[in-house]
C-alpha cells in the first residue's frame, strides 16, 4: 500500500473551515449564496418532485379505468383477476383464493377484460 491509499476520502473537518480571513479583508455578504440554494431547490423539483407527482398522476388515472375482468398485478407480487370494484377497494380472484385490497395496492394492469390473451 502507498501512501496514496492511507489518504482519508473524506477530509477531516479542520480542513473543511479553510484560511481565517486575514484583517482587513471583508467577508462576502450572507446574500451571495442564495442563488445556489435556489438553484440546489430547482434541481431537486426537477429531478425528484416533479417525475414523482407524474407517477402518482399515471398510477391515478390507471385506478380509474379498472374494471372486473382486468388482470392485475399488486404491489406485493400476488396477480389476480378483479371481481369486483368498489370506491376505495377492489376485490380479486387468483387461484382459488378471493381478496379484497385497497386500489392503491394496484401496481399494473397486466391484461384488460375484453383483450384476447397471446
Amino acid at each position: 500500500m502507498g501512501k496514496a491509499d492511507m489518504i482519508p476520502v473524506i477530509p477531516s473537518p479542520m480542513l473543511a473551515l479553510g484560511a481565517p480571513a486575514q484583517p482587513g479583508q471583508q467577508a462576502p455578504p450572507g446574500w451571495t449564496t442564495l442563488p445556489m440554494i435556489l438553484a440546489m431547490l430547482g434541481i431537486f423539483y426537477f429531478l425528484l418532485i416533479r417525475p414523482q407527482r407524474n407517477k402518482e398522476k399515471a398510477h391515478a388515472q390507471l385506478l380509474k379505468t379498472i374494471r372486473p375482468g382486468d388482470k392485475i398485478v399488486t404491489t406485493s407480487g400476488i396477480v389476480g383477476v378483479i371481481v369486483n370494484v368498489k370506491d376505495k377497494t377492489i376485490s380479486i380472484r387468483s387461484a382459488d383464493a378471493k381478496f379484497e385490497i385497497t386500489k392503491a395496492a394496484v401496481a399494473e394492469i397486466t391484461e384488460r377484460s375484453g383483450e384476447a390473451s397471446q
